[in-house]
């Protein structure tokens, strides 16, 4: 079974923001944040919550997101 799922496409990004999964993102093949659920998202940038006032907007062109299963 996939324990981690690259998100590409839009359905990608609804479903792992719905079902609130944990996301992984890397920029230049280094981890960069980790541990944070998505909670917006557009063409070009996606919008993730790792606490209560922490947010971090990571652009869709130069990042990989990917969803941690539980």
């Amino acid at each position: 079974m996939l324990r981690n799922r690259k998100l590409i496409t839009d359905r990608d990004f609804q479903e792992a923001l719905e079902a609130e999964t944990s996301v992984r993102v890397f920029r230049d093949d280094h981890m960069i944040d980790s541990g944070g659920v998505i909670i917006r998202f557009d063409e070009s940038t996606v919008v993730v919550q790792s606490g209560v006032s922490e947010l971090a907007y990571h652009p869709r062109e130069t990042c990989e997101f990917f969803e941690m299963k539980k």
